[in-house]
Order: C-alpha cells, then sequence, then structure tokens
C-alpha cells in the first residue's frame, strides 16, 4: 500500500465539507446525502486500514514523512499504531450515525432547523429538550453549513488521531474546535449560546496552556515529534534539557507538565474541570451530542495516551497520589451528580464522564512503581488493554444512548425529564429493548461490549493501586442505582395516558440503531477483535515506561 492512505482518509471530509458547504440552502437532501456519502468513504477507508494493518507488529504502520518547516522541527509525520487505528474506527463509525440521525432535523423552509419532529402530544410541564412543543426555531445556518461542520470535525479527529508532530497535530486538535462550537451555537436548544461559549472558553484555554508546554519542550529540545520526544524522555533527558534551556530547575518539569494537563483534562474532562461538559452535551442536538461525546471526548483520553504518559512519565510519578485521587474523584462524583439529574441528557453526560474516570484510574496506576506486585508488567498490559477497549466501547455505547434519547424527544415534543414519561414500554416495546441493551452496556452487563473494558481495568488497577481501585468500586454501584432508576421511571410502571399513542421504532430507526446493537454483542462476546489489534500496541507501550 504505497498511497498516502492517511492523508487520503483525512483530507476526503475536509474535501467534503467544502462541497457540500457550496450547495445552496435549499438543497438540505443532497447536503446531507453527499455528506453521508463522504462519511462512508472515511468509514471505507478506515476499513481498509484495519484490513491491511499488521496486527503482528507494534510498531507504526502507514507512517508518512515529508519535512514541512525544518528551521521549526517541524514536519508532516503521520502514522497509526493499535491505538491510533481503534479511535480512527470508532471516528469512523460515529459520523455516519450522526448525520443519519439528523434526518429529520430540517423541515421545509430553507436554514431553518426542526430540533424534534412536530408531535401532537401535549408538551406542558418537565425537561424540555430543543424546540420545545414542536415548534421549528429559525437558526443562522442552513443544511449545507450543518453537514460541511460535521464533515469537518470528522476530518479534524481523523487529523488528531494520525499526526505524530505536536505542530501538525495541534492544527487539527483546534480545527476540531470549531465546528463543534459552530454546531452547538447556530443549532443547540435555548441555552445554546452560554454553553458553546463555556465549551470554546474551558477548551481554549486548556489548549494555549498545551501549546505553552510544547513550545517550552521545543525550545528545550528542538523537536515536535511525539515518538523522538518519547524517546528522549525514556533516557530522562526531556527535564534536564528544559532545566538547562528554561531554568528553574527544579520545577520546570512539572510546570511543563501541568501545563500540557490541563489541556487534555479539559477534554476529557477530568473533575473539576468538567463543568462545560453537561451543558455543551444537553444543549447541543442529538446528532451532534453523539460525536461529542461518542470521539470527541476520547480526544482528552487519546491525549494522555499518546503524550502525556510517554513524555512525562517521571512528571506523574512525582504527583501520582494527588492523580489518582483525582481519577477516583472524577468517578464517584460524576456518578453522584448523574443520580441527581433528572434531564436524560444530563444523566447520560455525566455518566460518560464517570465511564471516562475509569480510563484516567488505570493510566494514572499502570506509571507507578508497582513495588512487590507480582508480574507488573503483565498487570499494567491488562489495564491498558482496558483502557483502549473502554474508550471504543464507551464511544459506541454513550453515542447509541443518546441517539436513543433524540429519539424520545422527536416523540414527546421535546421532553426528556427522567420523570415526563413512565411505562411507556407498553406501547414502544421495541425501542424499550434495544435502548435497554444499550443501558445495560454501559452498566457492564457481562455479554456485552461494557463488560470487557472496565473488568480489566479493575484486573490490571487492583494490584497496582488496591486503595484506589477499592475506592471507584462506588462509582460502579452508583451507575447502576441511577441506570436502573432510569430504566424504571421511562419504561417501567403504570402507562402514563399522555403517550398511549406514541409510535415505537419505524424500520429506518432500527436500522440505524441496529448498528451500535450488533456491536455491542459481537464486542462482549468476541472482545479479542479489538484485543488482538491492540495487544502489542499496549505491550510497546509498557515497555515504554521508564521503571
Amino acid at each position: 500500500m504505497n498511497l498516502p492512505w492517511l492523508t487520503i482518509l483525512t483530507f476526503v471530509p475536509l474535501f467534503g465539507g467544502i462541497v457540500v458547504a457550496g450547495l445552496g440552502a435549499e438543497q438540505r437532501r443532497l447536503a446531507r446525502g453527499l455528506a453521508l456519502a463522504f462519511s462512508l468513504v472515511g468509514l471505507a477507508g478506515a476499513l481498509c486500514l484495519w484490513k491491511h494493518f499488521d496486527a503482528a507488529s507494534g510498531d507504526l504502520q502507514f507512517v508518512e514523512k515529508h519535512d514541512w518547516v525544518p528551521s521549526l522541527g517541524i514536519q508532516y509525520f503521520l502514522g497509526v499504531d493499535g491505538l491510533s487505528l481503534l479511535m480512527v474506527m470508532l471516528t469512523a463509525i460515529v459520523t455516519p450515525l450522526a448525520v443519519l440521525a439528523s434526518g429529520s432535523m430540517f423541515d421545509g423552509k430553507a436554514g431553518s432547523l426542526l430540533a424534534i419532529h412536530r408531535s401532537p402530544l401535549p408538551a406542558a410541564g418537565g425537561v424540555r429538550g430543543d424546540g420545545a412543543h414542536g415548534v421549528a426555531r429559525p437558526t443562522q445556518g442552513g443544511a449545507h453549513i450543518f453537514y460541511a461542520l460535521m464533515l469537518w470535525l470528522q476530518a479534524g479527529l481523523f487529523g488528531t488521531f494520525t499526526a505524530l508532530n505536536f505542530f501538525h497535530w495541534f492544527l487539527f486538535w483546534e480545527l476540531v474546535l470549531i465546528p463543534a462550537f459552530f454546531l452547538i451555537k447556530l443549532w443547540g436548544g435555548p441555552k445554546r449560546g452560554p454553553a458553546a461559549t463555556q465549551f470554546f472558553i474551558y477548551t481554549m484555554v486548556g489548549s494555549v496552556t498545551l501549546l505553552l508546554s510544547f513550545l517550552a519542550i521545543r525550545l528545550a529540545t528542538g523537536s515536535f515529534d511525539f515518538i523522538e520526544l518519547a524517546d528522549m524522555a525514556k533516557r530522562g533527558e526531556i527535564t534536564a534539557k528544559l532545566g538547562e534551556a528554561i531554568g528553574w530547575k527544579a520545577h520546570i518539569g512539572l510546570l511543563v507538565f501541568f501545563g500540557a494537563f490541563l489541556g487534555f483534562a479539559v477534554k476529557v474532562p477530568v473533575v473539576p474541570f468538567h463543568t462545560w461538559l453537561p451543558s455543551a452535551y444537553a444543549e447541543a442536538p442529538g446528532p451532534v451530542t453523539m460525536l461529542l461525546t461518542g470521539v470527541m471526548s476520547k480526544m482528552g483520553v487519546y491525549g494522555f495516551l499518546r503524550v502525556l504518559l510517554p513524555i512525562f512519565p517521571e512528571q506523574i510519578r512525582l504527583v501520582l497520589t494527588p492523580l489518582m485521587w483525582l481519577a477516583v474523584l472524577t468517578i464517584v462524583l460524576s456518578a453522584c451528580a448523574a443520580f441527581a439529574q433528572r434531564d436524560l441528557k444530563r444523566i447520560l453526560a455525566y455518566s460518560s464522564i464517570n465511564h471516562l474516570g475509569y480510563c484516567l484510574l488505570a493510566l494514572f496506576a499502570v506509571t507507578g512503581a508497582a513495588t512487590g506486585v507480582n508480574q507488573p508488567e503483565l498487570q499494567k498490559a491488562a489495564a491498558l488493554n482496558g483502557v483502549l477497549l473502554q474508550m471504543f466501547n464507551h464511544g459506541l455505547t454513550a453515542s447509541a444512548l443518546f441517539l436513543f434519547v433524540w429519539l424520545i424527544e422527536k416523540r414527546s415534543g421535546g421532553l426528556r425529564g427522567l420523570e415526563d414519561f413512565g411505562g411507556i414500554r407498553k406501547v414502544v416495546p421495541v425501542f424499550t429493548g434495544l435502548m435497554g441493551i444499550a443501558l445495560f452496556s454501559s452498566l457492564g452487563l457481562p455479554g456485552l461490549n461494557g463488560f470487557v473494558g472496565e473488568f480489566l481495568i479493575f484486573k490490571g488497577v487492583f494490584p497496582l493501586a488496591p486503595w484506589a481501585a477499592a475506592l471507584s468500586t462506588l462509582g460502579l454501584l452508583v451507575t447502576a442505582i441511577f441506570l436502573l432508576t432510569l430504566i424504571q421511571r421511562v419504561f417501567c410502571g403504570p402507562l402514563n395516558g399522555r403517550w398511549a399513542q406514541m409510535p415505537d421504532l419505524t424500520l429506518s430507526e432500527r436500522a440505524l440503531v441496529a448498528v451500535p446493537i450488533a456491536l455491542m454483542f459481537v464486542l462482549g462476546i468476541w472482545p479479542q477483535l479489538v484485543l488482538g489489534v491492540i495487544d502489542l500496541t499496549v505491550v510497546k507501550m509498557v515497555q515504554q515506561l521508564n521503571f
């Protein structure tokens, strides 16, 4: 395969967005059709990479490396290992699902949005989502702009997960922020303005500190290359070079680390840098929330794995105990916050923070010295395998759950409150069964994909940091409580008469949700489909750490 496959993969949706943006505002169906076609080309490209990826090698593959600005150490450097490939595949799966889910958003009037279907059902009281009462709300952009932004978001995600030079990578990291901001700002709910602004400010502050940290590293080492910097960190050279170039030798390494840490912590997000997320997820239209939670939230964890873990292992060890406490608090407090919510989207938003908190728990645990632990490399490999699986599985499950909430909003006149429903399993049994599968996957039921990643994380973390693992199980308990409460309040009990005529899933909606539901079963029963691809990458990551 001599073609620049990663470049093609990234620039196809970028070009597609330009094509779609050039359409007229009245060409809504054509815009959606072209967006779906370009996103499916991305999926085909990702499947091609998966097919030709050599799982027996832990090295980078499909590498493209060219000098860009040699005097500044900037190269056009692309490549994928098991981690990158998994995130590329997740992006390629979720994006066309989000495009398909957006089919009902635009009504017959050019440049206007119908966030939900018009519903004859009363919508008084309760927690309303976008376009309460089923009334179309004018927006500042038409369907062609919406779908162009979706494609540019996909391109930014592909670039983020394949670029290996900081300058090149940072361009895509920031490219993702722009379409996400406008998708929330222009097509979000009643409080979309403050939510989009909060999202932008939080992520921009994190990006600034991240940029400053890497400018300091470039000044000290002369390199922006992630792989080269990881090798230097393994030899213990980065901290010494930072001290020589900048001064303040005792603390400069930690200062640079915290700048990079903040950039990634905001994206995950880590408690207490999480407050932007519930509002952004709640106000964004359902298809956009699918991308935010399904893929964008993985950018932060990816940054921890690709940048912080290999480049700053020494600094992580120096502050390991506070970092472990942050991970535990992220798991437990977000689960408790989810339990306190009455808006379905906010419940799932806090649940998303909780699930990614397990990834942080394992990431920090594997950096420790593991003194007295039997077979520490094996435990660390198990934990990191769990992290990668959790990222992929949570992306599928969370995007599916927000899709189901979007379908509920369409049927209820915009309501999505926990107390607004009750007993609807009697009138929408197919909907109830399929959403129940996704909820139990999120709960970690054995046989579904959500179980395997969490099991491997705890298997690895318990020997490495037993106190943190034990405290984090409280998050599992609270998660079970609020997800079972959701099932009980929404689907069980006496039927609320207001929903006696609620329609079940249509044939097209069943086909749409069938993709993530099928993958939940496949990966729950046969996790080796993913583990076989990522295992040697994980082994190399463990070896990279300077124990």
